[in-house]
């Protein structure tokens, strides 16, 4: 038990009860990735941590869930909680650096291949995530948080409505219904801190109504992370040039299904509506959800943006999932889903049942309905969809000059990276080494796979949200001189564009 002394805050012989269970959640994982805590190894049980620390076993049962949800820990009947295996290619998406005591394996496969350390020093970071906030309404935002952050206002600091701020769901449903198409009142909203969360609530509801859970291949791992996590059976069903195919699906045992219908991840497709409505009469079909996730539903540089599937038609089987990480921050954590009309009452069964609170801050909550009310959301993100068009443009025509034919882009419609083509006989950790020693941070999407065996084809992530226009075509042209030499020659001489799978 010692070592959960670090928990305890420095100088004091007892742990304070207002540390909650985010402390012991991210105390409990960062050991698990530095390699304090690995594989196998036993944790106390909830009853026995929580007398040590002085507190609930609420906050600890809720740290335990999270960890286990994530993949972290795992409970194995009658014997306890233990550490499971880290996944090799965990943190490949923006670990800049190998942390301390961490072991380092050398990358067997596409699914591995990362370097095995990025230079502190990256000058182009095309993170595939990152935002610009040089347009950000900073003004603005403080001074309605500074309107709220008075003693008139302090019912604030304590918990509010589980389900969400009503005012922020009311505007959320308006903003919903006008800009993307989602058929929602408030009442059908759920708000909280991360998504990850509003999953594992679903996951939770669906138990007795299905062991499965069909995801697209490849596609964005933390749905079916969450859901495997929790017992279910995960089918990834392969793409075409459409989106998910359902004549696969429908051989899948599963009733549960998540897609990304208007800008799929990380391929870029967009799902056209023959497809949309394949899906909706398979859900109808076998008494089933869709979970659609609606990333990158705001940010589309071709056209207007695409409305939701949930909106196509009136339908009971679609729950739509977004949030304001993209558009605002991340660091707000407000998240949201969409219930059909006769879930919801089944979700506040399931809220009582396991007592938790609201995990978004109400201050953020209530800033983002004054910020949605007072017009400046609409107008942030038709500022914030012009700059990341104009990137948008700036890293297609870049990647078009100094790459040629010898690359292809995919996925260049919407959202906040593309994907870059390239075909070579070095490993996709070799190229990524040679990329980060010429100071350019790019992904591998190998691990968007369920599987996937390395070939010659490599398919990178480039984002172009945080990185300044002005270093964007400066960082194709090193990433192409560091990839240049490795390079197989196509036939044609033109850049390509396609949704290929």
């Amino acid at each position: 038990m010692d070592f959960f002394a670090n928990l305890l805050p420095p100088g004091t012989a007892d742990p304070r009860p207002s540390y909650r269970y985010q402390e012991i959640y991210e105390m409990i994982k960062q050991n698990i990735i530095n390699g304090m805590l690995t594989e196998d190894n036993r944790l106390p049980s909830i009853r026995k941590l929580a007398e040590f620390l002085s507190l609930s076993a609420t906050p600890v049962e809720l740290a335990y869930q999270q960890l286990i949800a994530e993949g972290f820990i795992e409970s194995r009947p009658r014997r306890g909680y233990y550490v499971t295996k880290l996944p090799e290619a965990y943190g490949k998406l923006g670990r800049s650096a190998v942390l301390p005591g961490e072991k380092t394996v050398p990358p067997a496969s596409a699914a591995q291949a990362e370097p095995k350390k990025i230079p502190e020093k990256i000058r182009y970071d095309f993170h595939l995530s990152k935002n610009d906030f040089t347009l950000f309404p900073f003004s603005i935002w403080k001074r309605l948080h500074h309107q709220l952050f008075g003693p008139e206002h302090r019912d604030l600091m304590f918990y509010g409505d589980a389900q969400g701020e009503l005012g922020l769901r009311r505007e959320i449903a308006g903003y919903l219904r006008q800009f993307r198409g989602v058929i929602c009142d408030p009442g059908r909203i759920v708000v909280a801190a991360e998504q990850q969360m509003l999953v594992q609530y679903l996951a939770l509801l669906f138990k007795n109504h299905t062991d499965g859970l069909a995801a697209e291949d490849p596609g964005y791992r933390l749905i079916p992370a969450t859901f495997h996590a929790l017992g279910y059976r995960i089918d990834p069903i392969a793409l075409d040039d459409a989106g998910l195919r359902p004549d696969l699906l429908r051989q899948s045992s599963a009733r549960l299904v998540s897609v990304s219908p208007s800008h799929q991840f990380p391929l870029g497709i967009t799902m056209p509506v023959g497809r949309r409505l394949e899906l909706l009469e398979w859900a109808k079909a076998v008494d089933g959800y869709i979970l659609e996730d609606d990333y990158g539903g705001e940010f589309r540089y071709q056209g207007r943006p695409i409305p939701s599937l949930q909106g196509l038609v009136a339908n009971n089987h679609v729950i739509y999932l977004g949030g304001f990480s993209q558009v605002l921050a991340p660091d707000f954590c407000i998240h949201y889903m969409v219930l059909p009309e006769h879930l919801v009452a089944r979700y506040h069964d399931l809220r009582r049942n396991l007592m938790f609170e609201a995990s978004a801050s109400r201050i953020h909550q209530r800033v983002l309905e004054q910020f949605i009310q007072g017009g400046y959301f609409e107008r942030h993100v038709r500022r914030m969809r012009n700059l990341y068009r104009k990137k948008n443009v700036l890293l297609t025509a870049s990647i078009q000059k100094h790459f040629g034919g010898r690359a292809a882009i995919l996925g260049d419609g919407a959202g906040l990276h593309l994907v870059l083509e390239i075909r070579s006989r070095l490993s996709e950790a070799e190229l990524l080494r040679l990329a980060g020693e010429a100071g350019v941070r790019v992904a591998s999407a190998a691990f968007f796979w369920h599987k996937k065996t390395e070939t010659d084809q490599k398919r990178f992530m480039v984002g172009f949200g945080g990185i300044p226009a002005e270093l964007i075509d400066e960082g194709i042209q090193r990433l192409h001189e560091a990839w240049s030499a490795y390079l197989i020659e196509p036939g044609g001489s033109e850049i390509q564009r396609a949704n290929r799978i």
